[in-house]
């Protein structure tokens, strides 16, 4: 028998009602071409809409508003590929607090550019999500800062949760829902609401094939730190910590299933995002598109939900995907 979940359903409607009105309830629509192509209804929740450009500012709110005034008054910090510290520095700044980011030179420059922009103070550290959380954990110890992590935290994986509550509202009859996977915050939170609610759902997570923690973690059955690459996903870059305690076991106890995507195939999904949903979303947030077209989702059973789970891409960079290219990433990750 899995013990007991470190983040309940309770928790989860509990961060529901404390970032109400500070986090979008973002639209749910259904894709006419995707329904098509799969013959059962393909919904579309488009997380990406979010104020920051990403889901992460649920989890991030969450937690931030979960501190003591006291905690606020110091300032938090975290490590992040980008989206986690763009929210957590736009959920600090309306809090009155203040933010560090710290990111490895993997993070895409209009990601870094839009943090600094939200007046949080920026140190860029290291190739790997790892090496910026050494800086993190120098600056709470030596300089008092309150640590917010990206994904494995109880207030991250509630907040991101949230988002679980709301597709099975919008889609009461959903069977499967497809997450991107990284550190496993959204995956962790979003499964634990659906299954609340709806305990036959399947919970697929998606994510790369370059430098996928977790799905190396799950299949040696403990938390492994494995080499980061350049990917277009690269939201989804990033290890699970090796002292995980929360999104790890979460996952391992709820998906049913985590399915790899090429570069190539992640670069489809932008493009069928563009061309026939009329979205702009980033690599992270094309996967479910992108296992969708590939046939990798097996067994489809309908109704099927799709989280976009975010739009943060460099345009220069949609464009050159846009118009065909496949793999920008190809020489540097070899």
């Amino acid at each position: 028998m899995s013990a007991p979940l470190a983040v309940t359903t309770e928790a989860i409607e509990a961060a529901s009602r404390r970032i109400a009105g500070r986090v979008l309830r973002t639209p749910f629509v259904l894709s006419a071409s995707l329904s098509e192509r799969c013959g059962v209804p393909v919904g579309l929740k488009l997380e990406h809409h979010q104020t920051t450009g990403s889901f992460k500012l649920r989890g991030a709110t969450n937690a931030v508003l979960s501190l003591s005034p006291e905690e606020r008054a110091r300032g938090v910090v975290a490590a992040s590929t980008g989206n986690h510290g763009r929210a957590l520095a736009h959920a600090a700044k309306a809090e009155g607090s203040s933010a560090t980011i710290c990111m490895s030179r993997l993070v895409p420059e209009n990601k870094v550019s839009e943090i600094r922009r939200l007046g949080a103070n920026v140190r860029i550290v290291g190739r790997s999500q790892d090496e910026a959380q050494q800086e993190v954990d120098r600056l709470a110890s030596d300089e008092g800062l309150v640590m917010v992590p990206p994904f494995d935290h109880p207030a991250i994986v509630a907040g991101q949760g949230t988002l679980g509550l709301e597709i099975v509202d919008d889609m009461p009859d959903v069977s499967t829902v497809l997450v991107p996977l990284s550190g496993g915050g959204l995956a962790a939170g979003v499964a634990a609401a659906v299954k609340a609610r709806r305990p036959k759902a399947r919970v697929i997570g998606l994510t790369m094939e370059r430098g996928a923690a977790m799905k190396a973690s799950l299949e040696a059955g403990r938390p492994v730190q494995i080499e980061e690459e350049p990917s277009l996903a690269d939201s989804l870059g990033g290890g699970v910590g090796l002292d995980n305690r929360v999104t790890f076991a979460m996952c391992r106890d709820l998906l049913d299933d985590v399915v790899l995507l090429s570069e190539d195939e992640i670069a489809a999904g932008i493009r069928h995002a563009y061309e026939q949903e009329r979205e702009i979303v980033e690599g992270a947030g094309a996967v479910g598109f992108a296992a969708l077209l590939a046939g990798k989702i097996k067994n489809i059973e309908g109704p099927i939900a799709v989280i976009l789970s975010g739009r943060n891409i460099d345009m220069g960079l949609h464009l050159r995907v846009i118009n065909g290219e496949t793999d920008p990433f190809r020489e540097e990750a070899a």
